[in-house]
Parts: structure tokens; sequence; C-alpha cells
């Protein structure tokens, strides 16, 4: 189970900073006026998000494993 956190976790974090950067990627063709900016701004918010996911995944283990060893 500490790995699947760890994995979760990590994954997430990369995920979230992967979905700002395309963020910014976005920002800068918008305001070229390039209508790309669509393409990298959902990009951006399905990476975004699925880092959310990953995170609050990981927490959600985190608290588990944090549960068990008290049980024990």
């Amino acid at each position: 189970m500490k790995t699947k956190w760890f994995i979760y976790s990590v994954a997430g974090m990369l995920l979230l900073g992967l979905g700002l950067s395309f963020l910014g990627e976005a920002i800068l063709y918008k305001s070229n006026d390039d209508f790309n900016w669509f393409y990298w701004g959902t990009a951006a918010l399905t990476t975004f998000n699925a880092g959310i996911g990953l995170v609050g995944e990981a927490i959600v283990l985190k608290v588990k494993m944090r549960f068990n060893e008290k049980q024990q």
C-alpha cells in the first residue's frame, strides 16, 4: 500500500506541474491571438484535474494506512 501511495502522490504532483505548464503555454498562445490556445488550455485542464485526483487518492490511502497502524 505504501508503494501505491508513493506512486499516486508523485504522479499527481507531476501532473499538477505539467498542467500548470500547459496553462502557461495556453496563455502565451492566447496573447498572440492564436487559436491553439484552446487545445493547450484543454490539455492543461485535463492534466491538472487528473493530478488533483491522484493527489486526493494518495491522501485517502495515507489516511487508511495511518488508521490501520493505529488499530494494530
